[in-house]
């Protein structure tokens, strides 16, 4: 079995590009910026609708591989990459995935990419193997569970919002949800207090500030939410800052999940958790389940978990079967409307991931079981790189 060819098509969403704003956050002495929607909501639109991007990787027995590459507006792939990627691969077994793994991985810093630049090749690899034996990825893989809890992203432009966010999620069947606020640190513990009281203790709440805290803040807000039992704080002060993150996992016993901005390198997220900056790993399967893999095991020999970022792949689906696969794992991502998620449907996906009842499982079909409406996918692609 070789590799024929690889090809990327090039979708158009109903979503339009964001066009973020920076504004200073009020009321500090220091200068600190952030996007605006953090305290309004608000993010400009364009007129420009936002692509997608989906990977397929041909085989000379007829098997292809689907998987999405990085969505536009977050990062993006060049007709560069997927040329670079088609000299190095066509003729390899797809089958082989640790070979070609290591030879990506290896071969990054010599062909001038990006860490993580070939993780929707590697996705692709595995939908491959599971076409061919019939089996769903968390088959191969090996299955620890039949679904996994979601947690809600609450929004809110005022704490009375957060909260009636916060409790309709509660309402609506999901045990944990997370906040991204990003206002000054003392106010944030008012708001952080309030949802602990509006929701009640059996619901985990995880805190997101994006990274806005000095170390010293960081500390005063870690010992607030280690009284309010919240579960992890994640990304509290900016995430390059090493030696503060280690003093500061040191000084709090809230678990800090620090290399969201970092997660698409897998060796420097290893390096993060091996040194103490960071206690909880943060992981998004765009980067290749060949690599979260062995993140995930590392990090279970630590004696700690990996914690997915956003829906991954194919519109939830690539998470689902890891998350329902790797034992050290706590919840699925999930955001508000499934605005992230449903966007598959009006690329031709017919079955992305939507939680119910606050939990979602894998599909059972071969590969990652993406149901495709073709004639869908065809009307949304607007360019082919082949």
């Amino acid at each position: 079995m070789k590799i024929t060819n690889v090809r990327l098509s090039v979708l158009e969403s109903d979503q339009l590009v964001r066009d973020f704003q920076l504004i200073k956050l009020p009321g500090q002495e220091r200068e600190r910026w952030i996007h605006s929607s953090g305290l309004n909501g608000q993010s400009r639109r364009t007129s420009k609708r936002q692509h997608e991007f989906v990977m397929h990787v041909d085989t000379d027995d007829g098997v292809t591989g689907h998987c999405t590459a990085i969505s536009e507006g977050v990062a993006s792939i060049t007709k560069l990459d997927v040329e670079q990627l088609r000299g190095l691969v066509i003729g390899e077994n797809p089958l082989h995935r640790e070979h070609l793994y290591q030879k990506l991985h290896q071969g990054t810093r010599w062909v001038y990419r990006s860490a993580g630049w070939a993780g929707a090749f590697d996705n692709c690899l595995w939908d491959i193997a599971g076409k061919v034996a019939n089996l769903p990825v968390w088959a191969l893989i090996g299955k620890v569970r039949e679904s996994i809890p979601a947690y809600l992203n609450i929004l809110g432009t005022t704490m009375e919002e957060a909260v009636e966010d916060a409790q309709g999620a509660v309402s609506d069947g999901f045990i944990a949800t997370k906040d991204h606020f990003y206002h000054p640190f003392r106010e944030n513990i008012i708001w952080l207090t309030a949802i602990r009281d509006a929701v009640g203790s059996s619901i985990d709440l995880m805190h997101d500030p994006v990274g806005i805290y000095t170390y010293d803040e960081a500390v005063i807000v870690g010992r607030s939410l280690e009284q309010l039992e919240y579960r992890w704080f994640e990304e509290p002060i900016p995430e390059r800052s090493h030696n503060r993150l280690k003093q500061l996992t040191n000084e709090l016993t809230i678990p800090i999940m620090a290399n969201e901005t970092l997660m698409f390198d897998v060796d420097i997220s290893a390096q993060w958790m091996i040194s103490g900056a960071t206690d909880l790993i943060r992981y998004n399967a765009r980067t290749g389940t060949t690599a979260g893999l062995k993140l995930a095991h590392m990090a279970e020999l630590y004696g700690t978990n990996v914690e997915f970022n956003g829906t991954g792949g194919l519109w939830g689906l690539v998470h689902a079967h890891l998350l329902c696969s790797i034992q050290n794992t706590s919840y699925y991502e999930y955001f508000k409307g499934g605005w992230l998620d449903e966007t598959g449907k009006s690329m031709g996906m017919t079955n992305p991931i939507i939680p119910k009842k606050g939990r979602i499982s894998p599909p059972e079909g071969p590969g990652w079981g993406a149901e495709w409406d073709w004639e869908r996918f065809k009307k949304a692609t607007i360019d082919v790189w082949e």
